[in-house]
């Protein structure tokens, strides 16, 4: 997403859902019923800090052709939470988080993707399903309620 989008993309977004939903900055502290928004142009990590989660953002070069890709922060988000991490790919073009939500799946994640039905564009969720890495093939109403029930966070900001 654009540098200028995501913030305003973020207040929509928060504007319309259960969950607090912010544009990410480093060192936010990540937890049950909040969502976060890489910023533009900035890979955005996960990384543990004692009995939590913390975001790490980071300006290396791109991965998969994107900054933010998604493959980063699912990879992370592998490593530092496992299986006390929800993935969710949604519609898009192309494989970027296909792996990663692969290794969140192999270290014990939740992993849902949205069906494609409701996508505009099925690449990315259909490549993340021929890879074997999705739980759930959910229509994209069903994929917010389902993600916030499974994380234990039950959608109440």
């Amino acid at each position: 997403m654009p540098e200028q989008f995501t913030r305003a993309f973020a207040e929509r977004c928060n504007g319309l859902c259960p969950v607090r939903v912010q544009e990410a900055k480093d060192g936010d502290r990540l937890g049950p019923g909040h969502a976060f928004i890489a910023p533009g142009n900035r890979h955005m990590r996960v990384h543990r800090d004692g009995q939590s989660y913390r975001v790490a953002l980071e300006s290396t070069p791109p991965v998969n052709g994107h900054r933010p890709s998604i493959d980063v922060l699912f990879t992370s988000t592998a490593a530092a939470a496992g299986e006390n991490a929800v993935g969710v790919i949604l519609t898009g073009m192309g494989a970027d988080g296909a792996r990663g939500l692969s290794a969140m799946k192999r270290a014990g994640a939740r992993t849902l993707a949205q069906d494609e039905a409701s996508c505009v564009v099925f690449g990315m969720p259909r490549e993340a399903i021929a890879l074997g890495a999705v739980d759930h093939v959910l229509p994209l109403s069903e994929l917010g309620r389902a993600a916030l029930e499974l994380s234990g966070a039950g959608g109440v900001r």
